[in-house]
């Protein structure tokens, strides 16, 4: 006999936001009324997209089969982007401001603002600008950066809980958006967005993002603290109702089952291959916990977390249960 249909019903909706301006190719994200694959396919929101992250210099400690990836582009951050959204199929490129870390190598805001805006001149798409993490350089080169793509609705970050003010209101200046950042908990993210709330900036132009957790290494702790958010926000708690980013490259690359030569482990396999799958399963993975954006960095995990994307939103089988 035929199966009925199954559908979760929900009293309430994700935030739907709208990424890129100034002719731009806008991304919109979230919108969604259920959980993830939860049965009724007009009601999952928009498709997830995927972030190929560039830094503004070349890459260091990168494993090889990453670095070989972006080897012919790495020492210039416009042709990196222009692969990305070319060759890798970007959605947004996310650029990282790896190169102002004091302890790298400190650069200055002038570099930092001369790459943003070769990125712009370089892609038609929109664009994250994520700082280094040091707060102090975050605090003076990221307002200059966030005014350099003025106009452009594009996405700033991270913002934390003891250091949001700055970014807060440069984001509120320049008619940005704004990444809200927590270690994998609820109450420090729901603290976040009260914080940024407060200081009068829009809840609906804020996007979430909990600390990943790779394949192996806190993936299905992340899931879980992003599930019970996703589903609060369905529930009716705006302070949960954002779209949801997640650092699935940086992460994954982390992993020595990752970024280990098969040399030296020779079990798991050809690294060639075995990296940009890592990758890829964090992606998916994070994918039914509700992420809205995917940063990633691997061309093949790209592929692949595109195909199942693909697969699941698009496939006219797959829509017959979706």
């Amino acid at each position: 006999m035929d199966l009925p249909p199954v559908k979760d019903a929900y009293s309430s909706t994700v935030n739907e936001i709208t990424l890129g301006a100034g002719g731009r190719k806008p991304v919109t994200i979230g919108g969604a009324k259920t959980v993830p694959y939860g049965g009724d396919r007009e009601a999952t929101g928009h498709r997830p997209r995927i972030a190929v992250d560039i830094l503004d210099v070349a890459p260091a400690g990168w494993a090889p089969v990453l670095a070989e990836a972006y080897a012919d582009v790495s020492d210039d951050p416009a042709a990196w982007a222009r692969k990305a959204v070319d060759e890798v199929g970007a959605d947004l490129v996310c650029i990282k401001f790896d190169g102002i870390d004091p302890d790298g190598a400190n650069r200055d805001a002038d570099h930092a603002v001369a790459v943003t805006k070769q990125v712009l001149e370089a892609v038609d798409v929109p664009l994250i600008l994520w700082g280094c993490g040091n707060d102090e350089k975050d605090n003076a080169v990221m307002p200059k950066v966030s005014e350099a793509a003025k106009g452009e609705n594009v996405l700033v970050g991270t913002v934390m809980e003891d250091n949001y003010k700055s970014l807060t209101a440069i984001a509120m200046a320049d008619n940005h958006f704004l990444i809200a950042e927590a270690p994998l908990d609820i109450n420090i993210a729901k603290q976040v967005n009260v914080l940024i709330s407060d200081m009068g900036f829009p809840l609906e132009r804020v996007v979430m993002y909990q600390s990943t957790g790779g394949l192996g290494y806190g993936v299905e702790y992340a899931y879980s603290i992003q599930e019970r958010e996703r589903l609060a926000a369905l529930g009716g708690d705006n302070l949960m109702a954002m779209p949801v980013i997640c650092d699935c490259g940086t992460e994954a690359w982390r992993a020595k089952e990752a970024k280990a030569p098969a040399g030296d482990a020779p079990q798991w396999g050809d690294e060639a291959r075995r990296g940009p799958l890592w990758e890829a399963v964090t992606a998916i993975d994070l994918l039914h916990s509700g992420a809205d954006i995917l940063r990633m960095r691997h061309p093949d995990a790209v592929a692949n977390a595109k195909a199942y994307i693909d697969n699941v939103w698009e496939s006219e089988q797959n829509a017959k249960w979706l």
